[in-house]
């Protein structure tokens, strides 16, 4: 029979690590089981005052595992939530997420956290430990939680509020996934046709001893530049590439200037902006909610909108807010709202229910990116089909208008 023990130290004692142990009971069964510890001879000990005799202790090895996502996060998150409503304590909950988590990745993290909280850190802080994975804005949620007495509560907000964010990039991910997968294809298919199909057809119509008709010779002089130089093409477009996402990256100037022309492409636009304002209210619904003061609430909402021009806006909302102006009147002079946004801003200031407002602000704004996200799919799915006709299309027929010219003679 498998069992499993674990050794209790004082909350400010040593960091523990989890081992994997074999060994017989009194009646000299075989029994091997887990025990988180302080180092191989306190397992012994333990083992021993249990009446077991140890044959093998080692710690255990978990597998590499895939990378994290805020996928995980939030499954965690909803999970630990759903836990200690039920009133099941902290580090047990922490035991149950790591042994029932698929990713590895992930199982190591969480005993990390789990270790930290052990030996007397608070929850908040071994979050913060991990900036990576748990952003300040989570951490000052947990912190609010912990210092209210209502951390179930607030780790159920984070859960919800996660859940609601994955849900509206997720959309806009699959509303680009279409056109983007379709234009890569027609761009396989094109190098395909220029670099091995049309040099065939060149040769084919070398023999007929005639003129070639102006679409032909056009698609066959692309084909012969293709031949002679597509690494400078494939060159160039990968350099363009890697460029932009380098200077992306480390200059906050192209930063703006990109999220600026984001925000003003037709349609794609359009939904990017309302999926940014729907990010931007949530963020600031579910930290004001949580009874974090709105000023240090800005700190983690020009981020979270993942919008630079947001950030940059959020940064002059903030300043304003701290030296006495309302929110209502920051938003406005930001001039990056819609103006129904700044309303039901300002009626929740006057009303005393400014979390509420922008919870309602968020649901629209998130309604209004569904609605948007499917009208693109249907707007898309015409447009793409003629894409693809004008440019395959096109190409096929300027390679077969001289045989059906050919035909027409004979």
């Amino acid at each position: 029979m498998a069992t499993t023990t674990r050794a209790r130290g004082t909350a400010a004692g040593p960091k523990e690590t989890l081992y994997t142990w074999e060994g017989k009971d009194k009646n000299g069964k075989q029994v091997r089981g887990e025990i988180r510890a302080s180092g191989e001879s306190v397992v012994q000990a333990t083992l021993r005052r249990q009446g077991v005799q140890v044959l093998k202790v080692k710690k255990a090895k978990m597998a590499r595992g895939h990378k994290i996502t805020d996928k995980d996060i939030a499954l965690f998150t909803r999970q630990l939530a759903t836990m200690m409503k039920s009133g099941v304590p902290l580090l047990q909950a922490f035991d149950i997420g790591i042994k029932g988590s698929g990713n590895p990745s992930l199982a190591r993290l969480l005993n990390e956290v789990r270790n930290d909280v052990e030996t007397g850190s608070s929850l908040s802080q071994a979050f913060s430990r991990h900036p990576i994975y748990f952003d300040k804005l989570f951490c000052n949620l947990v912190g609010a939680g912990e210092q209210a007495g209502i951390l179930d509560g607030l780790l159920d907000r984070i859960a919800t509020y996660k859940e609601k964010i994955l849900a509206i990039k997720g959309k806009i991910k699959s509303a680009m996934f279409y056109p983007i997968a379709v234009i890569v294809v027609a761009a396989i298919v094109v190098t395909v046709i220029m670099l091995f199909v049309v040099p065939e057809f060149k040769k084919v119509f070398a023999s007929f001893g005639a003129e070639l008709p102006a679409p032909t010779m056009v698609v066959i002089g692309m084909s012969d530049a293709f031949v002679a130089y597509w690494y400078v093409v494939f060159g160039i477009i990968a350099g363009v590439i890697t460029g932009i996402s380098y200077t992306y990256k480390r200059s906050t100037a192209m930063q703006i200037a990109l999220d600026r022309i984001i925000l003003k492409l037709p349609v794609v636009g359009d939904i990017v902006l309302k999926a940014t304002i729907a990010r931007w209210t949530r963020t600031l619904s579910t930290m004001f909610a949580a009874g974090v003061p709105l000023v240090e609430a800005l700190d983690s909402v020009g981020g979270a909108a993942g919008n630079y021009v947001y950030l940059t806006a959020t940064k002059q909302i903030q300043t304003e807010v701290s030296t006495g102006t309302s929110l209502t009147v920051a938003m406005q002079n930001s001039n990056v709202f819609p103006s129904m946004v700044v309303q039901m801003v300002s009626i929740g200031e006057e009303s005393g229910q400014l979390d509420s407002m922008l919870g309602k602000v968020a649901d629209f704004f998130e309604q209004e990116v569904d609605d948007a996200v499917a009208g693109l799919s249907t707007l898309l799915e015409p447009l793409i089909m003629v894409f693809l006709g004008v440019v395959i299309g096109g190409l096929v027929v300027a390679m077969y208008l001289p045989i059906f010219k050919l035909g027409q003679v004979v």
